[in-house]
């Protein structure tokens, strides 16, 4: 895992979003047959602001630590598959317990971390809102390649990216063959 492919992980998940179904499912085999890479340096340890009082909210942020999402990354995430717009330092307070974890904020979590919001509501007793929260049409796809990108280096992440975005402006090209 190389700490600065986060970044290229929600920007190809911010390609990816507008690609058809079978489009990502090639995505993800793609990142899945890439070969693991050895680590170039050891991964930092967590800042300061990043080690956080044992919470379910600070669970969720080491859950989305390991598909190497940061706050800002999380954030954009969050956007791309569940149309919630939330600043990198809100997700921090909630990894903090400074902004408490609603039913609302936990089905948009799980739908990220590609984890079925009962499961995380078994877990934290936290139950879900009556009425889920909408969720992009392949979000299970999308957690899905974050979960296959996880692994990558940021040249890796990079090519995936370019792939994504190639595929993305095909989509878009009136002049592109159908």
């Amino acid at each position: 895992m190389e700490a600065s492919a986060g970044s290229g992980i929600a920007s190809l998940i911010n390609h990816a979003r507008y690609l058809p179904a079978e489009r990502i499912d090639d995505l993800r085999q793609r990142a899945q047959s890439l070969p693991e890479q050895p680590r170039l340096r050891p991964s930092p340890p967590p800042k300061p602001y990043e080690q956080y009082e044992p919470s379910f909210g600070a669970a969720l942020l080491w859950m989305l630590a390991y598909r190497n999402l940061n706050w800002v990354n999380s954030a954009k995430c969050l956007l791309c598959l569940t149309s919630l717009y939330l600043a990198g330092s809100t997700v921090g307070k909630i990894g903090r317990g400074v902004n408490g974890l609603t039913p609302d904020l936990l089905a948009r979590f799980a739908t990220v971390l590609g984890i079925a919001g009962g499961d995380l509501s078994a877990v934290t007793g936290i139950e879900l809102p009556a009425h889920p929260p909408p969720a992009h049409s392949a979000a299970k796809d999308l957690a899905g390649l974050i979960w296959d990108a996880r692994r990558l280096t940021s040249d890796q992440v990079r090519h995936l990216h370019d792939e994504a975005e190639s595929l993305r402006g095909e989509l878009l090209d009136p002049a592109a063959p159908l």
